[in-house]
């Protein structure tokens, strides 16, 4: 399950939640602004935030009255049993409702919480309430086949009827059902069935497949998805079982990138686990029809077989030899237990490069603190993996100075091809003077692979300034660095040229460094023989930060000495305007030019 996300409104409920993180790996506390002191991300609007969270499908156990969560979440509420947990807990942790997602867990963790706080749990469903199980919310590990039954069977149970529990042979009944308090007679009209066998269920009759099997797969390269497709399909139909009994798809690692291994993991909504050659090659001595041929392209004497089994543990059997196709095999094997996929070989990695925004965590997006809180290593300039405190606790951090931008980028795909969960941070924006274009610049030369990539967006320094300011980028600009640390001078000061007479509002980055203050004076030299005196000129320094100061100027008044690293520079057009009065002092560019300029 995806780690919760805990609002706290109080400080109170936010102390309360603190005891609750040990129960999950990357739990978040978001605390509202000005009452919360310590917290992984803030927020101002509950009415903002849980919405936001709910529709990313985010388990929410909101510390707060359940009128604020049901005003808030009821606009968008769609159909039952696709909603993710939500939970409303009282201050003090005395008291658990699940209000949403029972289907998807909210019991259980209710069940967690009260057993951590020595709450109690306000469940209003019939069946958990009176038999102490959720025959519709099976715990991991268990799958009901046909749910669309569930409601006109458990109304029957609830009159007083009684059950039968039928086990398909080799099945042992699970604790779950065992240990709960269902009124159990052999002879009952209502039946529940276990079994990995496809089974027809209907009102009177839930069946439930235990997640044992595993499916291995092997290809050649670029196969088709729908002939992989195809041959577990009919794999599965030929020996009669579900696919709901299925836990986690196995191969070798080095189809991690393979489109249909991807294409039909996601379509079988199953994790894809992988192994290395070697370790598949233990598996030789209980393979039924090892391959040379296999040994000589890959390294180890069958894939199908060999995953299926080291998937299924030593303890597992092969259930289904090898079934081929023209260009792709496969096979089954089968767990004594349900299996948790997640510590089966490893998952394919994940990079994430995230934009951090300026550097306040209430100005950081909810994409990217998602993205924090799902990594397992967390890479980046090292005042850069200061600001994150305390989303950063329990992760790897791996902390480089400044002009390692390469070498950041090298590490995190390394990881990442590793199978780890990579976040790699950049300030502002990572496509914006950050780390996106050099990660993908060494992705390019090639070596690295197994791993899914996405870029998380973040507010630029430029967009807050604007907007600290007014609206100084409200028409056309253009941005420049005025490092030369990885562009020679000559092509900067060409651009500047190019922008000063097209007349662009114009954000300078990097306008000074220790070492580097001439580049800034010459510039300014550029600037004041293209742009009047009276132009504005917004000095932004430390955004989103402590000590943050925002200024409007005239280009006449700026001077270089009062420009530090920490800048950034938004210089006027000849169309901007510089404004003042009862509703304070801001500079704006107008979007509509007289004369179509």
């Amino acid at each position: 399950m995806t780690p919760p996300a805990l609002v706290c409104l109080t400080q109170k409920g936010a102390d309360t939640a603190r005891l609750l993180l040990p129960l999950w790996e990357n739990a978040q506390i978001y605390g509202r602004t000005g009452r919360v002191e310590d917290a992984h991300a803030w927020f101002q609007r509950s009415g903002e935030l849980l919405p936001a969270l709910f529709a990313r499908k985010r388990p929410i156990i909101a510390f707060c009255a359940a009128g604020i969560v049901i005003r808030a979440l009821a606009p968008i509420l769609s159909e039952k049993g696709a909603e993710s947990p939500v939970l409303a807990v009282s201050e003090d942790g005395k008291h658990i409702v699940p209000l949403l997602g029972a289907h998807r867990g909210a019991l259980l963790l209710a069940q967690d919480i009260a057993a951590r706080l020595g709450g109690t749990v306000a469940a209003t469903g019939g069946g958990e309430t009176r038999f102490g199980v959720m025959l519709d919310a099976p715990p991991a590990g268990w799958r009901l086949a046909n749910t669309g039954d569930y409601a006109a069977f458990i109304a029957e149970l609830l009159q007083c009827e009684s059950v039968a529990l039928r086990c398909a042979e080799g099945e042992t009944p699970p604790d779950w059902l065992t240990q709960s308090r269902l009124p159990w007679q052999e002879n009952a009209r209502l039946s529940i069935h276990i079994s990995i066998r496809e089974q027809a269920g209907d009102a009177r009759r839930l069946v439930y497949h235990p997640q044992v099997l595993l499916l291995g797969i092997g290809c050649e390269r670029d196969t088709d998805a729908e002939e992989i497709a195809n041959l577990v399909r009919e794999t599965l139909q030929r020996h009669g079982l579900a696919q709901q009994a299925i836990a986690a798809l196995a191969s070798v690692n080095i189809k991690a990138n393979e489109p249909a291994l991807l294409r039909l993991a996601e379509s079988m909504a199953l994790p894809l686990r992988l192994f290395s050659a070697a370790r598949l090659e233990q598996e030789t001595p209980r393979l039924p029809n090892p391959s040379d041929i296999v040994y000589r392209e890959v390294g180890c004497h069958g894939v199908a077989e060999a995953a299926a089994l080291a998937a299924a543990g030593a303890d597992g059997t092969l259930l289904v030899g090898k079934s081929k196709s023209a260009r792709a095999t496969c096979a089954i094997a089968r767990a004594p237990l349900p299996v948790n996929a997640e510590l089966v070989g490893r998952g394919r990695g994940s990079l994430a490069i995230v934009g951090l925004g300026p550097g306040d965590a209430a100005c950081r997006s909810l994409e990217a603190d998602m993205a924090l809180a799902a990594a397992s290593d967390i890479i980046g300039y090292r005042l850069y993996l200061r600001f994150l405190a305390p989303l950063s606790q329990g992760k790897r951090l791996h902390g480089f100075e400044l002009g390692q931008e390469r070498t950041r980028a090298r590490r995190a795909l390394q990881l990442a091809s590793e199978g780890r969960h990579v976040a790699l941070v950049s300030s502002g924006d990572a496509g914006i003077y950050g780390m996106a274009s050099p990660l993908l610049e060494e992705m390019e030369k090639g070596g690295y692979r197994g791993f899914s990539l996405r870029i998380v967006p973040g507010i630029s320094a430029l967009q807050m300034a604007s907007a600290r300011a007014g609206a100084v980028l409200g028409h056309d600009f253009a941005a420049v660095s005025l490092s030369d640390l990885l562009t020679p001078w000559e092509s900067i000061e060409t651009r500047l040229q190019a922008a000063l007479q097209g007349d662009f509002v114009l954000a300078l980055y990097n306008p000074v460094s220790k070492r580097r203050r001439h580049r800034l004076e010459r510039a300014l030299e550029l600037l004041r023989a293209h742009r009047e005196a009276d132009v504005p000129v917004v000095v932004a320094r430390n955004l989103g930060r402590e000590g943050e100061a925002t200024r409007i100027l005239s280009l006449g008044d700026l001077c270089a000495e009062d420009i530090d690293m920490m800048t950034i520079l938004l210089v006027g057009c000849s169309r901007t305007r510089h404004i003042g009065g009862a509703n304070g002092e801001w500079a704006y560019t107008p979007r509509g030019y007289e004369g179509g300029r």
